[in-house]
């Protein structure tokens, strides 16, 4: 490492050389140096900050995009590299400050403790011959300066054997002229060695970082952005080191580090003078991504002062060691939140009656309703596992089937076992909509089997695996889960809507909670056009909006609060659903509600045309037109945002061929879901006949291997 270091200091060295010859002061010199390495280095912090505004350029897309995936890390990691690609913003680049850094203090300090080699030039023969005779060890740090020190002061010329070195009358020249004083400081003194009014040096040294850190955190176009952690992270770090370096390093060493951090501010607000970041960046977007942000984190915080939060942390623990330790798991079943036990809920109640398994039930929700489920059914075992330790889990699961809505499965944070390779992964849909459109591309690629809930599914993914040429999946003719549910809280409510009629007809506006949905784009325009006699209009926002938009959502209820309740009404209860199958007309974007609605009812849809929930940008590549988009102008109307204004007259067009509507969603539906009924009746027989089949194959393998 020594030899590395002495041939980074050799440039520098000439370097330091020249900056003492020209001014006679080894003090001056070391400024006269810092400042030299700073003009020299200009191009690449120019170059450094135009990389840095490029990071802040696309911060409020960073931002956005985190907020919209929270704890979805492997989707944040690829949405940021995408986003850098397009800009060509090398991340790296940002280290190399702190590198250059470090190596040029390693570089001052090799040469501070060694003027006679990068000042003097003198050879190995001369400096060991002149340690010999101070009884020193030449290859000591502080060999050199104290050398130099005897020097100074006429002792080392008394010492035995000093005479004989050839050319000392010239060396102690050299050392005297060498001028350690600056500022009434001796240079090569340690603070720690003499201390004294040396205690000074560590604290300017500390007060020099504190005062770069503190104006970087103010000016700097990059440091401004980062987080709390990483400012004042880095400032104790630099404090850190500048207590270090001023208490047991050389006083110069310190100058250099006291004059290189008060240049580098003056060097921050040169290059904000010649490239304003703020002509390049926007402040304003910058700002409500902030806050989207802040208020996605708000909505997903563990409040660790929670005493539920240790007795979870615990009972996570103990499910996990549970789950891993029991063997011969036939059945695997995963949901992310208590709410998606309604799309297993048939299946496991056809496997309960149909056959002795035992259900393994993994879900991310320590209130998950499939708790309280338990208790009543033994054959169900359910496990908290929160989403860190899921990950280990999923990655060495050993069950016949692991069950799953969720998509993306291996190619984000959820992967297939790596221990045992032939579990059958099968998804459950928890919609209706398409599977290439609305979900990521290659988002099913790497399930064993689908369960389709219609033919629309099946012909996706078979187009999906001839134009990506990959191996067949199981097709499973399943249906929806929830078809039996809406179909019946439909009929009730058409029942008790043609038994009470209302003196009104009620609308309702749901929308979606991606970008650009009704209630940030259109919703005060609806409201305005729609608002009236004979009219009663419910907003029903979407769960998650309400979760993580809660001040936007509020500052549009305040907005209205003053309107006839009868007429204008917000709904955020979302455990009853009575509103959403008594209206006489929904009004959504891009939500799945708008067909349930229509499939349940019987009722037509008004799809206002905001922005496309859209994953995959490469859709176009199957071939084939998604259902989200077909739907719409069959079971309903889809209406532009322009032409919003026009509301009014496309309710009353629907309201007016209701009947028409009626019979062309029936005659849809019957053809758009697989076994209306009986999905869980038909997904349980084929996981039990799956399981039936390999089970009498790994039989005829045992017999095998003992006839061998």
């Amino acid at each position: 490492m020594s030899v590395v270091i002495h041939y980074i200091s050799i440039p520098f060295g000439y370097l330091m050389k020249w900056c003492w010859q020209l001014t006679g002061n080894y003090g001056v010199a070391i400024i006269l140096f810092t400042l030299a390495t700073k003009i020299i280095l200009m191009p690449l912090s120019v170059w450094i900050q135009k990389n840095s505004i490029k990071m802040v350029k696309i911060q409020p897309e960073i931002n956005f995009l985190k907020a919209g995936m929270q704890g979805n890390f492997d989707a944040i990691a690829d949405g940021q590299a995408e986003l850098y690609k397009r800009e060509k913003y090398h991340p790296l680049i940002t280290i190399i400050p702190l590198i250059l850094q470090i190596v040029l203090l390693l570089a001052v300090v090799e040469i501070i403790y060694h003027p006679f080699n990068y000042l003097f030039g003198y050879s190995a023969e001369t400096i060991n011959a002149l340690a010999n005779v101070a009884g020193l060890d030449a290859s000591s740090s502080s060999c050199q300066l104290k050398i130099v020190e005897m020097m100074q002061t006429g002792a080392f010329r008394s010492l035995e054997g000093a005479e004989a070195i050839p050319g000392l009358s010239g060396i102690v020249a050299d050392a005297n002229s060498l001028g350690l004083k600056f500022l009434g400081f001796n240079l090569a003194y340690i603070p720690t060695e003499v201390w004294g009014i040396y205690i000074l040096v560590p604290i300017l040294a500390g007060a020099s970082s504190f005062v770069m850190c503190l104006t970087q955190n103010i000016s700097n176009v990059l440091q401004h952005e980062q987080g709390k952690l990483n400012k004042y992270g880095i400032m104790i770090l630099s404090i850190a080191l500048s207590l270090y370096l001023g208490l047991f390093v050389p006083a110069g060493t310190a100058l250099y580090w006291i004059a290189s951090n008060l240049m580098s501010i003056g060097v921050m607000y040169l290059l904000n003078a010649l490239i304003n970041p703020k002509k390049y960046v926007d402040y304003e977007a910058l700002e409500e991504s902030r806050k989207a942000l802040a208020e996605a984190k708000a909505y997903g915080a563990v409040d660790k002062k929670d005493p539920m939060y240790r007795a979870n942390r615990k009972r996570e623990k103990e499910d996990y060691k549970k789950f891993k330790h029991i063997a011969n798991k036939h059945v695997v079943f995963y949901s992310e939140r208590s709410g998606f036990y309604r799309y297993y809920k048939d299946i496991i109640a056809e496997l309960l009656k149909r056959s002795n398994l035992v259900i393994h039930y993994v879900t991310n929700d320590p209130n998950d309703i499939i708790f309280d489920i338990a208790k009543t059914e033994p054959r169900i075992k359910p496990y908290y596992i929160g989403l860190k330790k899921l990950i280990t889990l999923m990655m060495f699961v050993e069950t016949d089937m692991f069950i799953m809505t969720t998509p993306d499965l291996n190619t984000y944070y959820l992967k297939r076992s790596f221990i045992k390779k032939d579990i059958e992964y099968i998804y459950v849909p928890h919609d209706t909509m398409s599977t290439f459109y609305g979900f990521k591309e290659g988002a099913f690629d790497n399930f064993d089997t689908i369960f389709c809930s219609g033919e629309h599914v099946k012909e996706e993914i078979r187009k999906t695996e001839e134009v990506y040429g990959l191996k067949p999946k199981k097709l499973v003719e399943f249906g929806f889960p929830l078809s039996d549910y809406l179909e019946k809280m439909g009929d009730e409510a058409n029942v008790k809507r043609k038994k009470s009629p209302k003196p009104y007809k009620q609308i309702l506006i749901a929308p979606s909670w991606q970008e650009d949905n009704l209630l940030d784009s259109c919703v005060n325009e609806l409201i305005e056009n729609l608002y009236g006699d004979g009219i009663k209009l419910i907003v029903r926002p979407h769960p998650e909006y309400v979760k993580r938009y809660g001040a936007r959502l509020n500052a549009l209820i305040e907005k209205y609060k003053d309107r006839d309740e009868n007429k204008l009404s917000f709904e955020t209860d979302f455990s009853v659903n009575e509103s959403v199958y008594s209206s006489d007309i929904i009004i959504t974007d891009w939500s799945g509600v708008g067909p349930e609605f229509c499939f349940a009812t019987k009722r037509p849809a008004i799809f206002i045309n905001t922005k496309p929930k859209c994953e995959n940008p490469n859709w176009e590549k199957v071939g084939i037109k998604p259902v989200e988009i077909s739907l719409r102008d069959v079971i309903g109307v889809s209406v532009d945002k322009e032409n919003v204004p026009d509301i009014k007259s496309v309710v009353d067009s629907l309201l007016a061929n209701e009947e028409k509507y009626e019979k062309t969603i029936k005659e849809v539906y019957a053809d758009f879901i697989y076994n209306h009924g009986k999905a869980g009746e038909c997904g349980a027989k084929y996981i039990l006949t799956t399981l039936a089949a390999k089970a009498r194959q790994n039989k005829q393998a045992e017999g095998a291997e003992n006839v061998k």
